[in-house]
């Protein structure tokens, strides 16, 4: 086994990184060095510095990543509509390539010769942890200690921790067993593991964090305005607000009307189905407001691309592909159709739904009141015009028909 000096890890504070702390010195007597980042997970993360500390870490990073998350990941995701499998917003999936990036910096900048991250060998994260660090850094050596240790349950791993002294925390499912699997930030929480593995086994309500029931919410609705600019929001009810402030305040307002909850059982990239449920409260508002204000300022062909390549540029981030250049160049040509991206979109929040009840952009729309009327449009359009349309395009249908009654 190829010397390690020192090792960046990617650190929560929580069970698995902290386990695996003290294995990568026990296993390759090196130092680590860790690093937290804050991508608004809504947690405080002094705990992880503090336990980091406990276990006589000597470089300590802990990182407010909060506007980049959303400013350099999340704002250029939503430009492109995507949703993995039609319904995921992808709040774990674009978070992980920021935290690759960053450690590879801090890796570069304490000389580690490699990073280490907690993902399982089941799971998503390794691929997209992975993919990032070796677009980054071609060079760099990558420790994986699930499979590496060959852990097959976190039962081994609390078994490991109470070992070696390691405090346990965590939300434990009904009846006792392994907690939830959560992950947060600043777009979403996901919930996997424990009793949730049943696909058929609804989750009770105490699960849910970010969102009331939308059953249990305001008897009233309420309205919210959203300005954008090139494809971005930039205000919320007129306030200007920094992209990170912007989400902060749609999950506030979605999570009071229950908006933004899932559960699916989604297809991941090593091969497994697996069940989720998700809480992305901002994420959906942001989805619903976003296709408002394209659905007036593009082009119909525009928009049908965009669509067509939706599937394909949420599928590249799922599976861990951000710094790809496949994903570049899709990211090159959503941005250039963004520049009229312009105007304001009224939504109205009530009991877990997200109704768009206006949108205009006095600059750059491209409704025309005077055409599309069903009053007297004074000549602006000429109906008989559609004749020769409608004959020209049923021609293939015609050729076809004939062609079927003579066999």
């Amino acid at each position: 086994m190829k010397t390690v000096r020192k090792v960046v890890l990617a650190y929560s504070g929580g069970l698995d990184t902290s386990v695996i702390l003290k294995w990568l010195r026990d296993t390759y007597r090196c130092e680590v060095v860790t690093f937290t980042a804050d991508i608004g997970q809504g947690e405080e993360l002094a705990p992880a510095r503090r336990k980091a500390r406990q276990f006589g870490v000597r470089r300590i990073f802990v990182d407010d990543l909060r506007e980049e998350f959303v400013r350099d990941f999340v704002f250029p995701m939503f430009r492109a509509n995507a949703q993995y499998e039609g319904e995921y917003l992808l709040g774990t999936s674009i978070a992980r390539p920021l935290i690759a990036k960053r450690q590879i910096e801090i890796a570069h900048r304490v000389g580690a010769d490699a990073v280490a991250h907690g993902a399982t060998g089941k799971g998503n994260d390794q691929v997209r942890f992975e993919l990032a660090y070796y677009a980054l850094d071609p060079g760099i050596r990558v420790i994986a200690p699930w499979r590496e240790w060959n852990l097959t349950s976190r039962e081994k791993l609390l078994e490991y921790a109470k070992a070696h002294g390691i405090p346990v925390e965590g939300k434990k499912k009904k009846g006792g067993g392994a907690p939830y699997s959560m992950d947060a930030n600043l777009l979403h929480i996901s919930y996997e593991g424990g009793i949730l593995e049943d696909p058929g086994y609804e989750p009770e309500e105490s699960m849910w964090r970010m969102t009331v029931p939308p059953e249990k919410a305001p008897g009233r609705p309420q309205y919210v305005d959203l300005a954008y600019r090139h494809g971005d929001i930039v205000a919320v009810n007129g306030r200007k607000l920094s992209p990170a402030k912007v989400l902060a305040a749609l999950n506030q307002l979605g999570g009071r009307h229950g908006v933004g909850r899932l559960d699916i059982v989604e297809n991941r990239y090593v091969g497994m189905k697996s069940r989720g449920c998700y809480e992305t409260p901002g994420g959906t508002i942001m989805l619903k407001a976003h296709r408002a204000i394209e659905s007036i300022t593009l082009d119909r062909e525009v928009l049908a691309l965009k669509d067509d390549l939706m599937p394909r540029y949420a599928r590249l981030i799922y599976n861990g592909y951000w710094f790809s250049p496949e994903r570049r160049a899709l990211q090159a040509l959503i941005d250039h159709t963004q520049s009229h991206v312009n105007g304001t979109v009224r939504l109205k929040l009530y009991k877990g739904t997200v109704m768009v009840t206006g949108r205009a952009s006095p600059r750059d729309s491209l409704f025309d009141q005077s055409i599309s009327t069903f009053e007297d449009d004074r000549g602006a359009y000429n109906q008989a015009d559609a004749e020769g349309f409608i004959r020209l395009n049923a021609l293939r249908l015609r050729i076809a028909a004939k062609l079927k009654r003579k066999i």
